[in-house]
């Protein structure tokens, strides 16, 4: 799949100019990850007055940052309270909370802040419901997250139609701090701001081994040598084993993409007509946004076939049409994935596993607003914050169950998943 296929390839601004390491160096922290995590982590750092660089395997924003649907969404993917407290216990429960609702304002901030060119706008976030069973649960949590302070708002099938031109929805809850950004836009201004205060930033530089050495860490990069006090990682669905059992904690995800442009107005009128971006409460589950420009985007998961390829875009195309007919003509000229990464618990995970080494990852859908975060607080944690005042736990990297058959196995697991949705959806509509 070319770069080429990639819809914000085409509506971005050019980003700097790609620097590659061309000598042994020398940091107080390196950053393994040119993405969301690791160009908020430098940028903080370097407004600290740390000597940090950012080391990326690519060029800036290749992975999920670059690729991602950029719905900045201020909700953990948790589906009620109780979960949420499960996974981080009493003590963190309402920092957790605290946190996520005002993630999405936190990213807006920073784009004001720095003045970052991507098309941000914040006009909500619709959670549109399938079924009369999704309904009644998702209304009852968010019930019990406004009782947290969450500030969701309901909605009948009919206003979930007039804000989205989405037919077939039985209601929706929307989260009004939601909103949108171009990702790889966001990307490339993440690096302009972190370089303009001092941060290097490295492209086309895969670290190949790390160890520990005389107090400091060295980093091999092709030829060069790099040492550093400390070594964030900031990889998220794209991590390696450079970190031992880092990639086996988290399970991959492929979000798919597909854009459509050239549409007549009433083909574009009537989807989104006040900027909300929308997504879905189906097991497999759609996500949409309009672009200034006139444009589409429609969202799903697919999967990474044995033998290579992806699947799933074919379930999307049959999607698209059925929840928003006025695209029964569209030409879907873009198509592009990613790979994000779950946890186990459905949160996003934070550790120090050696003295100056931090990892954070697993942002299980929400990476845009969360990821952020995550890089702002691991920079705090290399400035010498104690952990505990850290909102995200610092945990053992954890061994995700059954990892393998799960990775293998994911296009029948979603074929299954997709039945299931169907079979709701039409008996939810009354087909």
């Amino acid at each position: 799949m070319d770069d080429m296929d990639i819809f914000w390839q085409q509506t971005a601004p050019d980003g700097a100019q790609a620097q590659r390491l061309e000598g042994d160096a020398s940091y107080d922290v390196a950053v393994v990850g040119a993405g969301f995590t690791g160009l908020n982590a430098a940028l903080h750092l370097a407004e600290a007055g740390v000597k940090v660089a950012v080391f990326d395997a690519g060029p800036v924003a290749h992975g999920a940052s670059g690729r991602s649907g950029g719905q900045v969404n201020p909700m953990l993917p948790a589906k009620k309270p109780q979960e949420l407290r499960r996974a981080v216990g009493d003590r963190y429960f309402e920092r957790m909370a605290e946190t996520s609702f005002r993630s999405a304002d936190d990213v807006f901030d920073l784009v004001r802040k720095y003045q970052i060119r991507c098309e941000a706008r914040q006009h909500g976030w619709i959670r549109a419901q399938h079924c009369d069973s999704a309904r009644r649960e998702a209304n009852a949590n968010a019930h019990l997250w406004n009782e947290a302070g969450a500030g969701f708002e309901f909605v009948d099938a009919d206003e979930v139609t007039r804000l989205s031109g989405a037919v077939g929805y039985v209601g929706g809850v929307i989260a009004p701090k939601g909103g949108a950004i171009q990702p790889l836009a966001l990307t490339r201004g993440l690096e302009v701001a972190a370089r303009a205060i001092g941060a290097d930033v490295f492209s086309f530089s895969p670290v190949k081994a790390l160890e520990r050495k005389e107090g400091r860490w060295h980093l091999r990069i092709g030829d060069h040598r790099v040492d550093a006090e400390q070594v964030i990682f900031a990889t998220n669905g794209y991590t390696d084993g450079l970190l031992k059992g880092l990639r086996g904690s988290v399970l991959p995800l492929t979000p798919l993409q597909m854009a459509a442009e050239g549409l007549d107005d009433s083909e574009i009128g009537p989807l989104l007509p006040q900027g909300h971006t929308i997504s879905d409460t189906r097991r497999l589950i759609m996500y949409c946004r309009r672009e200034p420009g006139g444009q589409f985007l429609f969202g799903s998961t697919g999967y990474r076939k044995p033998l290579g390829g992806i699947g799933g875009f074919s379930w999307m195309l049959e999607d698209a049409v059925r929840i928003f007919p006025s695209l029964k003509n569209a030409k879907w000229k873009y198509r592009w994935g990613g790979r994000i990464a779950l946890t186990s618990d459905g949160v996003p995970h934070l550790h120090a596993p050696q003295p100056g080494l931090i990892a954070g990852l697993g942002y299980n859908g929400r990476g845009v607003a969360m990821s952020h975060v995550m890089g702002r607080e691991m920079a705090r944690m290399a400035l010498g914050v104690d952990p505990s005042q850290i909102p995200i736990p610092v945990t053992k990297i954890p061994r995700y169950k059954f990892r393998t058959p799960q990775v293998l196995g994911a296009g029948l697991a979603m074929a299954a998943m997709r039945w299931r949705d169907q079979r709701e959806t039409f008996q939810g509509s009354g087909k």
